[in-house]
């Protein structure tokens, strides 16, 4: 199958970016710059990224997010609000984690922030969660004979391979795709595969994916926003091995005095998700058929870099009040023959909060939306 008849997709971008679609003009390489690497075509390296696989890995990956958020006033002290500013932490700033893979079903990912650990491990025959500034830890025990891949237990904000690969199976001919050069990435060589959207209605300018030369498993993602010159995200390792880690890479005792908490996963037919995500954890998700909508769940608006996320039943009252309601206010008010409400906007992220209860979200600029909005079902 080719590449441009893989099924599409869009990516919401919760916490990073990931509006992504399309390939159309492969153009030819011209891979002259350092370290000094064979010419490859775009059409060929996507190919071997497409079935890159190895045994095992581990390394320390470090993400870097601007995507210019606006401050949100009280945020910190406000009560019940911590919660709230914790997650703006985690999809703001920059942060860094130990990542660590063995084939087929062991995996593991360890935040480190201000002098705090939030860890989630899997053994393949039970998974924890831990957070060491709580002092508090779950394990979840998984069903007998589960095939569930630790991609689907565990987040993947902090895996390149897995948000690079959600990104190529996404593309289309409203991308262009290239090959524009070589560099080292945690002391590898690297080919650089660039992705540009085809239309101005997009904020993102550019996604960079850095392809190892030798296992062709990516590297490091980065996304520039259209206006600017400083990355909106940035993931990447900065040190990486292929080996594959022991057995005990993957174990987990919790300190001395730490809570824990015994839970079961129920069946695959009974749960969507395997274990929560780490807040603002970038989510794959398949586009409803258009006319559709329920509440809490997406239509897609559009098609590629112009795609919008509609979610009907926003309890957009309970907003009234506090920090997020301060922030609303300061909004500038919209309306057309959508209805009425407050547009948010930052270099990469528009939302539209309709007084109909309806939240429209996307990687657009603020024009784009409004123009989704006007073409929704109600």
């Amino acid at each position: 199958m080719g590449v441009a008849q893989r099924s599409r997709r869009w990516l919401v971008p919760v916490a990073t970016v990931a509006v992504v679609a399309g390939v159309g003009a492969l153009g030819p390489v011209v891979a002259d710059a350092s370290p000094k690497l064979p010419t490859i075509t775009a059409q060929d390296l996507l190919a071997k990224v497409q079935t890159a696989k190895v045994d095992g890995l581990s390394g320390t990956v470090h993400s870097s997010t601007d995507l210019g958020l606006p401050a949100i006033p009280g945020m910190d002290g406000a009560d019940g609000m911590q919660g709230a500013s914790q997650v703006l932490a985690l999809i703001n700033g920059d942060h860094t984690a130990r990542v660590a893979f063995a084939s087929p079903d062991k995996a593991k990912v360890s935040i480190l922030d201000a002098q705090a650990e939030r860890l989630w491990t899997s053994d393949g025959t039970s998974a924890w969660a831990y957070d060491s500034s709580k002092r508090e830890a779950t394990k979840l025990t998984l069903p007998a004979h589960s095939k569930a891949k630790p991609e689907k237990t565990l987040p993947q904000s902090y895996d390149p391979q897995a948000v690079a690969k959600q990104i190529l199976t996404a593309i289309d001919p409203t991308t262009k795709v290239q090959v524009s050069g070589t560099e080292k990435v945690a002391g590898r060589d690297a080919y650089k595969l660039r992705l540009v959207p085809k239309t101005d209605k997009s904020t993102v300018g550019s996604v960079t994916l850095a392809i190892d030369s030798k296992t062709w498993v990516p590297l490091d993602v980065t996304v520039m926003p259209r206006t600017g010159n400083d990355p909106a995200v940035e993931l990447g390792f900065t040190s990486v091995s292929f080996d594959v880690p022991s057995a005990s890479s993957f174990t987990f005792t919790p300190p001395k005095g730490v809570k824990v908490t015994d839970e079961k996963v129920p069946s695959k037919a009974e749960r969507p998700h395997s274990i929560p995500q780490r807040p603002g954890n970038p989510s794959l998700i398949k586009p409803t058929k258009p006319g559709t909508a329920n509440a809490g769940k997406p239509t897609v608006i559009g098609t590629g870099w112009d795609s919008v996320a509609m979610i009907r039943g926003a309890q957009t009252g309970g907003l009234t009040g506090g920090p997020l309601g301060q922030l609303l206010a300061k909004a500038p008010s919209v309306q057309g023959s959508w209805g009425t409400g407050k547009i948010v906007t930052s270099k990469m992220i528009s939302a539209l909060i309709t007084d109909d209860g309806r939240v429209f979200v996307g990687l657009v600029t603020p024009d784009t939306l409004q123009a989704a909005a006007a073409k929704a079902p109600r």
